[in-house]
């Protein structure tokens, strides 16, 4: 009887957690799953002989960099942003805009080939990574908080990314 009611509860939990993310908007963008091969493969001393710590803990490690504090949250520049460890081009400082969360953020990426998802659990509740599509290397999440006309934001963590000026 009493295994029944823990089991009831955590049940009762899961649920509650799962609607008040849905009622809050905070579920995740439809991820493109996969056993993902990447172009661009590198052992692991071959990434971090190329990257800095920062790059590194970022791109191959899925770290998330401090907000406010990166090269180009409040960068207005034109250009286009590349991924840092294969330089892939991935998004247009024409679709940038200032989210206000401290991060770079975008409404769309360069081409939707540019750019592969997948669902991350870590923090128990589901949001969508973004990955170069060459390298395989994390760029941040996609979030439905973003701007006309995709309504989506590309929150993508500098370290990720080498800035090419127009």
């Amino acid at each position: 009887m009493e295994m029944e009611r823990r089991t009831l509860f955590k049940v009762g939990a899961v649920m509650g957690i799962g609607a008040m993310v849905k009622a809050l908007g905070l579920e995740a963008v439809i991820a493109k799953e996969g056993g993902e091969t990447f172009e661009v493969t590198k052992t692991d001393s071959e990434w971090r002989a190329i990257l800095s710590t920062e790059q590194y803990r970022v791109l191959r490690q899925e770290a998330t960099e401090s907000p406010f504090r990166n090269q180009y949250h409040d960068q207005k520049t034109q250009g286009t942003y590349h991924c840092v460890g294969c330089d892939l081009p991935l998004f247009s400082s024409q679709t940038k805009y200032d989210s206000e969360t401290g991060w770079p953020s975008f409404w769309e990426p360069i081409s939707v080939e540019a750019v592969g998802t997948k669902t991350d659990w870590r923090l128990i509740i589901p949001r969508t990574e973004v990955h170069c599509a060459r390298c395989g290397g994390h760029q941040g999440h996609i979030f439905k908080d973003g701007p006309q006309p995709t309504g989506l934001r590309y929150c993508i963590n500098s370290a990720a990314l080498a800035f090419h000026p127009a």
